[in-house]
């Protein structure tokens, strides 16, 4: 990957991990369009799409729902989709290996994120007597430091996963040799277990089980069929 392409997934993931809080929220932060983000940046899309939808259906467990603190999957994402694409010789088995770096930095990421709303509450506090003059000069300094951690923190996410899981890949695909059979099964059965655990956390209790059930039988038959 050129130097070029290097700072342009760090650029695209600075953006996506500026889309889970500060702007524009539209959603583009979610592994599956950051995957196809990262793969296009170096003109393999549907590599990188490959590898969101993996670990998308691992976000699919985390809903944003009240206080809890969520992980962050956009820079890591958009870097395994990079990783992945640019790659000449993408063997499953390196696959596996940015993914898991991908979701090592999803979850560190949550942490930052944590980390970076308690220093934005910080900022405020200590600035609570002018802002209740009603200086708007202050409030837009504020907001502008808000917005440069936080897109200081995706950057650094970003360049941290690209790294890392061009490591990862570059060791597992030359010093790990698999038949490529169980390589793509193990690959099929990563994401059909993840897909399944995330149906069950979601749609698997209550009425809506029945329709899991008969929804999974179809499938089940259609694969067979089409096998």
């Amino acid at each position: 990957m050129t130097l070029a392409a290097v700072l342009a997934v760090i650029g695209v993931g600075t953006l996506v991990g500026l889309d889970v809080v500060s702007v524009p929220q539209m959603m583009f932060s979610r592994p599956l369009v950051a995957g196809l983000l990262g793969g296009a940046v170096v003109g393999r899309p549907l590599s990188g799409l490959a590898v969101g939808a993996l670990l998308e259906l691992f976000a699919m467990e985390t809903l944003p729902v009240g206080a809890a603190r969520l992980p962050d999957w956009g820079p890591g994402a958009v870097a395994a989709g990079a990783v992945v694409a640019a790659s000449d010789r993408s063997s499953i088995v390196g696959i596996l290996g940015v993914v898991l770096v991908a979701l090592a930095t999803a979850w560190i990421g949550g942490w930052t994120v944590h980390a970076m709303r308690r220093a934005n509450a910080a900022s405020v506090s200590a600035r609570t007597a002018v802002l209740e003059t009603g200086d708007v000069a202050v409030l837009r300094r504020i907001l502008a430091m808000g917005l440069a951690r936080d897109a200081l923190r995706s950057a650094v996410l970003t360049a941290l996963a690209l790294v890392v899981a061009g490591a990862v890949a570059s060791v597992l695909e030359r010093g790990w040799s698999v038949a490529p059979l169980v390589a793509r099964l193990a690959l099929a059965a990563a994401s059909v277990g993840v897909g399944l655990w995330s149906a069950w956390q979601l749609f698997g209790h209550g009425p809506s089980a029945r329709w899991l059930g008969a929804g999974l039988g179809a499938g089940t038959l259609v694969a067979v069929a089409w096998t």
